[in-house]
């Protein structure tokens, strides 16, 4: 379980560096072909990672209520991580939503400026492209039930 999160830990320190040599050198994108692949590697390893975290941090939990009444007021290690697991689906939903409601907002203030009467319309689009948080919201609180 130690080397999950040392994966995890790792990273995330390499995409903060390579965020960090990005902001302070943009024109290095366009000159060393290693960097999109380098970032897209370090990306896939920490969502594998993330998911095998949560996988079996969800077994150690589930595995034995008995130790897990004998303990009462301690937490486990299994249960920090279920918790923790708890908390993605709210966090990539709102992330998703915000990539989604960015365009479409855009999009719809250009639209309303050219006919009022569209309000309506891009008020409904606005809606649906935020309803993708709330969606995540639910699935947290269906999976805080299970634990």
């Amino acid at each position: 379980m130690y080397w999950l999160i040392t994966l995890m830990s790792l990273g995330i320190l390499g995409l903060v560096l390579t965020g960090l040599y990005l902001e302070f050198n943009p024109g290095a994108v366009r000159s060393q072909r290693w960097l999109r692949p380098a970032l897209a590697t370090n990306l896939a390893v920490f969502v594998i990672a993330q998911l095998a975290l949560m996988v079996f941090g969800a077994q150690e939990v589930m595995a034995n209520p008995a130790v897990e009444a004998a303990m009462k007021g301690e937490m486990s290690t299994g249960m920090g991580l279920a918790l923790l697991g708890v908390g993605v689906p709210t966090g990539l939903s709102t992330i998703g939503a915000g990539l989604a409601v960015g365009p479409i907002g855009a999009a719809s203030l250009a639209a309303v400026a050219e006919k009022p009467d569209m309000f309506g319309r891009t008020l409904i689009y606005l809606g649906l492209a935020e309803g993708i948080a709330i969606y995540g919201l639910v699935v947290s609180i269906l999976v805080l039930g299970k634990i």
